[in-house]
């Protein structure tokens, strides 16, 4: 079970990360309200916080924490931005969760 509430931890620090990018972007480039970069700010201060609550060392957590980013990136290319992902995308989406579930998981002495 740690390794299940470490990845759902992991998609909800990057669902924080993206949405305080996206935020911003939305401002930028479709001229929506700067008000949206106050959520933005909010979402990651949490994402921030939420990459503190990994009991492993901040570098393994920030290394491993970038296979889930990628992840999560292409789900939301495929739910918000309504582009599905190509095969590519998932084969390199699923290379990054690999990498991931290595460095997190493997025994360590």
């Amino acid at each position: 079970m740690p390794e299940l509430k470490t990845l759902i931890l992991f998609a909800v620090t990057a669902v924080a990360e993206i949405l305080g990018c996206y935020l911003p972007w939305l401002w930028l480039r479709e001229g929506r309200s700067a008000w949206l970069l106050l959520p933005a700010a909010v979402s990651l201060a949490a994402f921030a916080w939420l990459l503190t609550l990994h009991p492993t060392a901040a570098g393994r957590t920030y290394a491993a924490y970038g296979g889930v980013y990628i992840g999560v990136a292409l789900l939301w290319l495929w739910a918000v931005d309504g582009i599905r992902p190509t095969l590519w995308d998932a084969i390199g989406g699923s290379v990054a969760l690999a990498g991931m579930a290595i460095i997190m998981f493997a025994p360590r002495s």
